[in-house]
């Protein structure tokens, strides 16, 4: 009978800025995420233009409780209803439940000197909340919410100062969950840093020079490197047999046609985002990053310590979301482009897309896990994958979102031969938004991924009660059978 591993971590994943909400409750200070305004777009094609952050926006922002436009601020309201929805999740049987600690509700202002005990108690309660019911947290530190006041006083990540504070929040909840916490990710899809500098770094455009501003963000990126080894460092030394993984955003490029340009173009894609993985996995710079440091005249400033530290203390297995492919063509003149996970790229006209164009393509995570386990040969973790769609509540309390169980029974099956043909070694799979939160990309309620419909909409309307949708049912099944259920057809 064909079946997942026994050991096989089987959950659900969400993050604080998305899901908690009580945005000035608890002590907590102001992050980036909470002058983030929500997108009236549905389809979001200029990805980066809708997360450019001004200095304009934030004043904006800073004068206004308003929770409407900035949804970020009310979220799910994990915050009051922790307690039910992890019951949720177990009786889902999740077996792990990825998530993360707002850096802002530990340090307010992120170089506070002692941590805010009220946010962390509240993370007690719901690491104790998990115990109860058997399912393993998988913690984030850094999960698109530093501090906005590093961004006003430091320029975010681009002080170095910033690893220090990061250092000092590491060893404060390393060690107060030391007994509750065995899995850690540093930095959530440390590669997006290219893609929405404000949202992973802190870094606000205009205050820069322009010319300057890719040597900036590398050397932003310099900085969480060192951060990452560092935590790596504490988390080792303060909880035995603990594990600690980077965060792969895992853009699979697939050349438009065989002409050997857009293979090159393809080729090239890839580089630009295991650079990343690539640094923190075998903790040095790759060959081909430091071309690029090179050719564009990036001068990185570096400590003496910084390359040794980063060589000393590199992550234990690799983490990545994966929700579609994309194509890489050299020239996109008359070529028709779609959106993706931050990205943009050439349309496949060989996959259907969601409500928001983006592609579906169930082997590309089988090509993806096969990439990244002969690249690396460490443990894999897939923590984010799912399909963002607009379910409907029906009068009687349910939601029927067939369309996302047939994108899940898919992927699935890929993952399974990855792991029973490839030999890829899969610790588990958490599935994202599996209770529906504000979505990243367009900052709607509406662009849903959840089992458990949460009755809020784009502007905060709602009861904020919670409903299981007919996945939840599918989902719970798919976790008794250790993945039988997926092959009973066969």
């Amino acid at each position: 009978m064909k079946k997942f591993p026994k050991d096989f971590l089987w959950g659900g994943a969400t993050a604080a800025n998305q899901i908690e909400g009580a945005w000035n409750e608890g002590g907590k200070g102001l992050s980036v995420s909470d002058v983030a305004k929500m997108h009236d777009k549905t389809d979001v094609l200029d990805y980066k233009a809708h997360n450019e952050i001004t200095s304009a926006d934030i004043e904006e922002a800073l004068k206004t409780d308003d929770t409407v436009y900035y949804p970020k601020r009310h979220g799910s309201d994990f915050y009051h209803h922790y307690q039910e929805d992890i019951a949720l999740m177990a009786e889902m049987g999740f077996k792990c439940f990825r998530m993360s600690i707002a850096w802002s509700r530990i340090y307010p202002h992120g170089d506070d000197l002692e941590p805010n005990e009220e946010g962390l108690a509240f993370y007690d309660k719901v690491f104790d909340e998990c115990r109860k019911y058997g399912i393993e947290p998988l913690v984030t530190m850094s999960h698109y919410e530093p501090p906005l006041n590093l961004v006003l006083k430091y320029d975010g990540w681009y002080s170095r100062e910033a690893i220090t504070f990061f250092e000092r929040y590491v060893r404060t909840i390393s060690k107060r969950y030391k007994d509750k916490v065995k899995y850690w990710l540093t930095f959530n899809e440390v590669d997006s840093m290219i893609r929405h500098p404000f949202t992973t770094g802190g870094l606000v455009r205009d205050h820069f020079k322009e010319e300057q501003f890719e040597e900036v963000i590398f050397q932003a990126m310099h900085h969480q490197f060192v951060a990452s080894a560092l935590a790596t460092k504490i988390v080792h030394e303060t909880i035995p047999h603990s594990k600690v993984g980077c965060m792969l955003t895992k853009l699979t490029y697939y050349p438009y046609t065989c002409k050997p340009e857009d293979v090159l173009e393809a080729q090239q894609m890839m580089r630009s985002t295991y650079c990343y993985s690539d640094t923190q996995v075998f903790g040095e710079y790759p060959a081909y990053l430091l071309a690029r440091f090179k050719n564009h005249h990036l001068n990185i400033k570096m400590e003496k310590s910084d390359l040794e530290v980063m060589k000393q203390y590199p992550v234990d297995f690799i983490s990545f979301s994966y929700y579609s492919s994309n194509c890489a063509v050299a020239d996109i003149q008359n070529v028709e482009m779609t959106a993706g996970n931050t990205i943009t790229a050439a349309k496949n006209p060989y996959l259907k897309a969601s409500d928001w164009g983006w592609q579906i393509d169930p082997v590309g995570l089988r090509i993806s896990l096969v990439d990244l386990y002969d690249r690396y040969r460490k443990p894999l973790f897939i923590v984010e994958n799912g399909l963002g769609a607009k379910d409907v509540l029906e009068k009687d309390g349910c939601v029927h979102d067939p369309y996302r169980i047939e994108y899940l029974k898919l992927h699935f099956k890929e993952m399974y031969k990855a792991i029973e043909e490839d030999g890829v070694e899969l610790m588990g799979y958490t599935s994202w938004g599996c209770i529906d939160l504000v979505s990243e990309s367009t900052k709607q309620m509406s662009k849903r991924y959840g089992y458990i419909y949460v009755d809020v909409d784009d502007y905060g309307k709602g009861t904020y009660q919670r409903y299981r949708k007919d996945s939840f049912y599918w989902y719970k099944k798919v976790i008794e059978s250790q993945g039988a259920c997926l092959f009973e057809e066969e």
